[in-house]
């Protein structure tokens, strides 16, 4: 019977399945599986979420359950990456309008579906992708402070509307916006710090 085949042994994912992180890529669960090679690997995982003992998020991308975290999914489908842009905006309350999309910055330009849940990533050059200033690194993602998703916005938009930017901290963003080297956003920056102090003095 299918069960008792020797690859169908739940004790080869229990280690997956017992970590604190939502979202597992094949490649991770690989490593994990010391020296299982890749057809007999797919072969269980395939069997386990027929079973329904583990959460096909996506081609190569697995979850306990459907209650995965999308921000942790958001950064590992590309990496290196980070959640930035309107999502982060949003939560700060920097822009009023909702997005249903999740925003990451990464090298690469791409929209991608999964799970019904659309993701948008936006390319930042590689020198400012990788430097961690203005980044808090969560336990299984990274995400942009606002004041790095402020910057991260107009160094890809020549002309946005922020609705609110009372909760900025100015002092942070100056000293982030060196990492841009962006005469463009510096001359943006300061317009914009200059119209903010006229409004909020």
């Amino acid at each position: 019977m299918v069960a008792s085949s020797p690859y169908m042994q739940k004790a080869d994912i229990l280690s997956i399945l017992r970590a604190n992180n939502t979202v597992f890529t094949f490649k991770e669960i690989l490593l994990a599986s010391e020296g299982t090679n890749t057809s007999l690997l797919k072969r269980r995982l395939n069997y386990y979420v027929k079973k329904g003992e583990l959460y096909s998020i996506r081609r190569g991308f697995y979850a306990k359950d459907e209650n995965y975290d999308k921000l942790e999914l958001a950064t590992k489908i590309y990496t290196p990456s980070y959640v930035s842009f309107e999502t982060i905006l949003r939560q700060a309350g920097m822009i009023f309008q909702y997005y249903e999309r999740i925003f990451v910055a990464s090298y690469i330009t791409r929209e991608i579906i999964a799970d019904n849940q659309t993701y948008e990533y936006r390319r930042i050059k590689d020198a400012i992708l990788t430097n961690s200033a203005g980044i808090e690194r969560k336990e299984y993602y990274s995400i942009a402070s606002p004041e790095r998703a402020f910057l991260d916005v107009l160094y890809i938009s020549k002309d946005y509307y922020f609705d609110n930017l009372r909760s900025l901290n100015w002092n942070k963003v100056f000293e982030l916006l060196p990492i841009y080297a962006n005469k463009r956003m510096e001359k943006v920056v300061n317009k914009i710090f200059n119209g903010a102090q006229h409004h909020n003095p």
